[in-house]
């Protein structure tokens, strides 16, 4: 993990330099350099940061608490993604009302639970450029956004931090990624490049970034063939929280080592929610024990054996859910 994490970092460093140091003087190599960062951005969100905000890192805390700052370097927040994703996503997978990670804007559905809107109609073919949306509204809008929620729902207080702490900290996190990232190169490169080149290249980088983000993530749980149960009336799920986990998730393409090694392997999506603190090196080597004691106990275990296969149900889960 630490020679992955070196070389994710060295490769998310190495354009920041270039566009840093005023070597660049062709428009398409400063747009190429950004798109390269969002490359690196999306790696060590899936390879990095989210391990160690699992505790998976390292069997050491301090490291994981280090590490997991990754997150705040390259304009997200960890207190927010461990209350978003390690909180409510881990303990409510597809639990409409529960797991944010399903909670939507109006123009998108992913529950066959949520109110159903005309517009949904297209939603297969336009979800694509909302989700690219991902990062920018992360570095901008959103980790503000919810904080001030997580803090009225008493979520903060439960990660031993408060809300003035964690927005000081959001603040000068989000200030120091915009000066590193933009600013800087904008007052280095606008003698020779134009500021609308810089804005462009910026943008689309985080586009791409919040595109792989999402190709990766989406798959996981918005398909056809798994569940959204929702609970009892008095609040309990009648499942176990393992067979929850079957039910709720899906790998795919688990025979790709290139994917695994970039994506932190979460297309072992599986083996990620029935043992989050293990650290994702290991999914290859439990996966057949997983899949074995599944059907063992008829238990189903979905997969797809292609990233590709993986997208197109996803994006036919998004047609379905705009129709019905």
């Amino acid at each position: 993990m630490f020679l992955k994490t070196a070389v994710l970092t060295v490769f998310y460093l190495i354009p920041i330099g270039f566009l840093w140091f005023g070597v660049i003087t062709s428009p398409w190599v400063v747009i190429m350099l950004y798109i390269l960062l969002g490359v690196g951005q999306a790696g060590i969100g899936l390879s990095i940061m989210h391990d160690a905000n699992h505790g998976a890192f390292s069997d050491k805390p301090r490291v994981n608490n280090l590490v997991s700052r990754y997150i705040d370097a390259v304009g997200g927040s960890a207190i927010t993604w461990r209350i978003q994703h390690n909180v409510l996503h881990h303990s409510y997978t597809n639990i409409d009302g529960y797991d944010e990670d399903i909670e939507t804007p109006p123009f998108l559905r992913f529950s066959p639970h949520a109110e159903r809107k005309p517009i949904h109609k297209l939603q297969h073919i336009y979800a694509w450029f909302f989700y690219s949306l991902m990062t920018v509204f992360w570095i901008t809008a959103k980790d503000f956004i919810q904080l001030a929620r997580y803090e009225k729902m008493d979520l903060v207080k439960g990660q031993n931090t408060t809300y003035r702490a964690e927005v000081t900290k959001m603040i000068i996190w989000k200030v120091v990624y915009w000066i590193v990232f933009f600013i800087v190169p904008l007052i280095v490169l606008t003698p020779v490049i134009s500021w609308g080149v810089i804005l462009t290249g910026f943008i689309l980088g985080h586009m791409l970034s919040g595109l792989i983000l999402a190709a990766i993530f989406q798959p996981a749980h918005v398909m056809e063939d798994l569940k959204f149960d929702l609970p009892s009336e008095d609040g309990h799920m009648d499942v176990h929280p393992a067979v929850h986990q079957l039910e709720t998730t899906s790998n795919y393409a688990n025979g790709s080592t290139l994917l695994s090694w970039y994506a932190g392997g979460l297309n072992f999506q599986i083996e990620h929610h029935l043992f989050p603190n293990i650290c994702h090196i290991h999914y290859k080597k439990i996966a057949p024990i997983v899949k074995a004691t599944a059907k063992e106990f008829g238990i189903p275990y979905h997969e797809h054996k292609t990233f590709v296969r993986a997208l197109w149900y996803h994006t036919k889960m998004l047609k379905a859910l705009g129709r019905a």
